[in-house]
């Protein structure tokens, strides 16, 4: 594992508090052998950043990562995800300024053996595309979400 100096907070032109001195990034997994697609939605346990809402595993970038290998190991981290059941197709950026958040699209077959792996995550759920908005949402992806979903459906196509 190499270098992990990205914790820390940092205040953007948003005027909010956001996590991650080099950005941050998250895995939005989508099972492709249902025959619906599904995502993969993590409750973040009650001491995090936007504890006990639904939201993607993931976190702050360090400095010496990109957002895809930053996506990568944050899924490994907090659902025990492998990057060998994952194929990327997309990633969407909510760019903030000084800060940005990278939602890395990627698809897998089967569950990709997806389980609570450490103490940020209380739930996850495999969730239709199409009921993500009914659950109680982490603001930001709450915010990024109706961005997501079209991308998600045409990267199924």
């Amino acid at each position: 594992m190499g270098l992990r100096d990205g914790d820390g907070w940092v205040r953007c032109d948003c005027g909010g508090h956001h996590w991650g001195l080099y950005g941050a990034a998250g895995l939005l997994l989508v099972r492709r052998d249902t025959p619906e697609p599904h995502v993969l939605l993590q409750l973040r346990a009650e001491w995090t950043h936007g504890g006990g809402t639904w939201a993607l595993p993931g976190g702050a970038l360090d400095s010496h990562e990109d957002s895809i290998a930053a996506a990568k190991r944050e899924a490994f981290e907090e659902v025990g995800i492998h990057e060998h059941h994952l194929t990327v197709v997309h990633t969407f950026s909510d760019d903030h300024g000084p800060w940005r958040y990278d939602t890395v699209i990627a698809h897998c077959h089967g569950d990709a053996n997806a389980g609570i792996a450490n103490a940020e995550s209380a739930d996850l759920h495999w969730v239709h595309i199409d009921s993500v908005h009914t659950y109680e949402l982490h603001p930001g992806f709450a915010s990024a979400w109706p961005s997501l979903h079209p991308l998600v459906v045409a990267s199924l196509e």
